[in-house]
Parts: structure tokens; sequence; C-alpha cells
């Protein structure tokens, strides 16, 4: 018989090994997710939560946190154990946008170098810095964004490049550039406008660095709803990338694609461009699987979609 010593030993040496195994062939390995700034898990099949890991700075932004997202999302775009992400914060709040002390070497002129020399270092920072959310709206896969606290600054860059936002009701959303001299270049004046369909609203909130609290961000439409506290909000957008994470990924991410190139085209030309790509997707068998599922009185859920 084995000593109750090499049992004990032999069980935890199992439980070791539970731990380190992926919980399902649906769980992206997150070995492939390493990043300084970034904290990346998969807590459900075909989801990734992706949060804000620079706590103690308010999860302000840096070139290394635009480095790890343009990486991040860039990686998850091509992992086919991703259909959903959700993005959140770590910490006191969402992020308090740039850090200025960081980007500060940055953007200071060089007084060794001329007017034109010095223009095109600062560009390629600005285009480096706008990557970051190009990343997160160039990915296909859908990314819900989570807010508690404050999104300040860089924030509202980031969050109006996502695809679903929620909050929580003590969360407020502030385009602060102005406050500090200069105009928001990383995509808040693009995409806020066309985000919340209210021009006037838009330029009111860039022009004043005011904070939009909660009810009022839910009211011009920029996130779509909000909870009570941050464990609600996070159960809440895990069960809705859960729920999207069920859906054909042929379907869910043709959907989001469209969605973007339609927003900045004519509707003929959003027309146009779906009817040649629809040529070839409606030839898919997840519509077979679909339509089997349904007259089964199944749902979605129950359909093994094969990963794209």
């Amino acid at each position: 018989m084995l000593s109750s010593s090499r049992i004990m030993t032999q069980t935890m040496n199992a439980m070791k090994r539970l731990a380190v195994r992926p919980m399902s062939a649906n769980v992206a390995d997150v070995g492939n997710y390493k990043f300084e700034t970034l904290a990346v898990t998969s807590p459900k099949d075909f989801v990734l939560h992706v949060e804000l890991n620079r706590p103690d700075k308010l999860n302000a932004m840096n070139n290394q946190m635009w480095s790890d997202m343009i990486s991040c999302f860039d990686i998850a775009a091509k992992d086919s154990n991703v259909r959903a992400i959700v993005v959140s914060g770590k910490g006191r709040m969402f992020t308090a946008g740039l850090d200025l002390m960081a980007a500060a070497s940055s953007l200071a002129p060089d007084p060794n170098s001329d007017v034109a020399r010095n223009a095109f270092r600062i560009h390629g920072f600005i285009k480096f810095a706008q990557e970051s959310c190009n990343s997160i709206e160039r990915c296909s896969k859908p990314v819900l964004v989570s807010v508690h606290g404050g999104c300040v600054g860089g924030g509202v860059d980031l969050i109006t490049a996502c695809d679903v936002r929620l909050c929580t009701n003590e969360s407020y959303f502030c385009a602060k550039e102005i406050d500090v001299g200069l105009a928001p270049d990383v995509g808040t004046l693009q995409r806020l406008p066309k985000v919340i369909g209210n021009d006037s609203v838009a330029r009111e909130l860039c022009l004043t660095a005011r904070k939009l609290e909660a009810d009022e961000a839910k009211q011009i439409g920029l996130v779509s709803r909000v909870y009570d506290d941050k464990d609600s909000m996070m159960e809440a957008a895990m069960e809705l990338a859960s729920l999207i994470a069920t859906k054909s990924p042929v379907a869910v991410q043709s959907t989001k694609i469209h969605m973007n190139y339609s927003r900045d085209h004519t509707t003929q030309e959003g027309l146009d461009y779906m009817a040649s790509w629809n040529a070839a997707m409606l030839q898919t068998e997840d519509i077979t699987k679909s339509a089997q599922a349904f007259m089964a009185k199944k749902t979605p859920a129950d359909v093994e979609y094969s990963k794209l």
C-alpha cells in the first residue's frame, strides 16, 4: 500500500498539473500573451480578458502599454481560440490617460535639431500611439470594454475604438487633452462623434474637457449599460462575451468588419462590399449547422462551429 505522505505528494503533483493545464481546447493559450503592462487571461471558452495593469500609475498609458496593446490585439486577431475580448482596468480606475511624465521626452523638441526633424520624430510618436487603438478596431474579434472609475484622455481614445462599452454608475469620462494644451490625437476626435451620433455634444465634451457622468454617457449612447459596481459589470461583460462566442465566428467577424467599413463609406459602397464578401461567406458550413440547430429547436450555443 502507498503511504499517506506518498499519496499526498501524488495528489499535490496532480493538482499542479491540472492548474497549468488549459480548462478546455477552446481556451486561449495565455502563454502567448505575456506583457509588461497588460494582464491577460482566458476565463471562458473563446473569451480573452485583457486588463490594463499599471494600477500604481492609475493605468496611465506609456510607450510600453501602447506597444503591448498593439501586440496583444494583433495576436488575438489570429488566435482561433479567441472569439470575443473583454477589456478592463485593474486598480482604482480604468485609466488616467496619457502618462505625461513618461511622454515628456518623446514630445520635447530636441534643441540640437531643426523644426522639420523634430516634427518628423513627434509625428512618428503620435502615429505609434494611434496604432494602439487602431489595433483594437482592426482586430476582427469583437472587443467589449468595461469601465470603472475614471476614463480620462487616452482612455476615451481607447473605448471609442471598442465595439461595446459598459460602465459602473460611479464612472466618468473626460476628454482631458484640451486642459493640458493639446488636441486629442489618438482617435477621440475622429471616433467619438460617430459613436454617439451627436456632433454638438462631441464638440462640447472635447472643447470643455468636462466630466461626463455614467448616466449621461448612457443617455447619449457612449455606453450600452450602467452597473452598480465593478463585480456585476464584469460578470455581465463575461456573459455577453460568452454569448457572442457561441455564434458562428464567420458571421461575427464578418459583422464587425462590415459595420466598421460602412461607418466610413457610403451606404452603396457598404452594400457593394457586402455583396462581394457574402458571395463567398454564404457558402460557409456554419449556415447549414445553424439551420439544422434551428429546426431541432436548439440554440447557437448547442452548435460546434469550426474554429476560424
